[in-house]
């Protein structure tokens, strides 16, 4: 049945792709943004759409509207946007989770919370499961992202303990693709823009720090399955791609991809980056009967192609 559904950062990278999906589903979807780190541009495609609408507003305040769903989105989620204002950053995490959780609450209706990987910070067990308790630096310069989101995590569960709150909980890893920011200064988009620009590229450390990459069209489809799930299974359940590449093996990938003439080069490795990151995915397999379908190599060829076009336009 079609519903109607609000995503707050609807208009940045994986907001965009879900109001996308959950249109092609026939639903009617209000993208929220205050564009801090979203663009007009991600849904500008999606604005002939007659279920689709845009509205302008930062959720650190309240917001008054009729809907069926919530998926909140919105937190800037790369380390260049969201250090920029770490303060803000933070109430946008807690405050915006606070009016959204009033919202539900007000509506009685099902929220989704994009939580994230970085709740685990430099993990001391690998792979994580969602049963790790995380390892965080609460007062270092990526503890305005981690702890937010740690915190918003923290009230979706206490409003499901006092207010019997229909909640969902996923905790996204690395994810990549068409409409990541060319500066958001995330791995993937660095390394492909540098290489394109035949520019050298900047491997923190010794490069033999791991990620997991996920490919959108994967994440999306796991979001949306979450929140089919029945009433009580609230989570949180990791979504991410299992497979493991120190980061040297993504820049090596993406310069013999791209054809490109850069050289890497080595920079020191900023305070508290995890050495480790990979998802453990058994509860997403179980009761989402998800798992990432798109391979690395496929899902960077989709995303060299997106920056190629966006660099042509420069």
């Amino acid at each position: 049945m079609a519903k109607q559904v609000i995503i707050t950062g609807g208009a940045g990278f994986i907001g965009s792709h879900l109001c996308e999906r959950l249109l092609n589903a026939g639903n009617e979807v209000l993208c929220v943004d205050n564009f801090f780190t979203g663009s007009r541009q991600n849904v500008a495609h999606l604005l002939e759409n007659k279920n689709f609408e845009i509205l302008r507003h930062d959720i650190t305040f309240p917001l008054y509207v009729e809907v069926d769903e919530i998926y909140n989105l919105a937190c800037p989620a790369s380390p260049v946007h969201y250090q920029f204002n770490p303060a803000q950053t933070t109430k946008t995490s807690v405050m915006g989770a606070i009016n959204m959780l009033g919202l539900a609450k007000r509506l009685r209706i099902p929220i989704l919370q994009a939580s994230t990987s970085e709740v685990y910070g430099d993990p001391t067990v690998h792979p994580q499961p969602e049963t790790y308790w995380g390892n965080v630096n609460p007062i270092g310069p990526r503890a305005c992202y981690d702890e937010g989101k740690r915190c918003a995590e923290t009230l979706f569960f206490d409003y499901r303990r006092q207010h019997g709150l229909d909640i969902k909980v996923v905790r996204i890893f690395n994810t990549y693709g068409p409409r990541m920011h060319p500066n958001d200064g995330r791995v993937v988009s660095n390394f492909i823009v540098q290489a394109l620009r035949n520019e050298e590229i900047t491997v923190y450390g010794d490069g033999s720090q791991t990620r997991s990459f996920c490919y959108v069209d994967d994440l999306v489809d796991g979001m949306m399955r979450m929140m089919k799930t029945e009433k009580g299974f609230i989570g949180p359940v990791n979504l991410g791609n299992p497979g493991e590449f120190t980061i040297l093996e993504l820049a090596e990938m993406v310069i013999a991809m791209t054809g490109s003439k850069s050289r890497i080069v080595f920079k020191p490795l900023p305070e508290d980056d995890p050495k480790q990151r990979k998802p453990a995915i058994d509860l997403a397999e179980e009761k989402l009967g998800w798992t990432p379908k798109v391979q690395l190599e496929d899902g960077l060829k989709r995303t060299i192609e997106y920056f190629e076009r966006v660099l042509q336009n420069e």
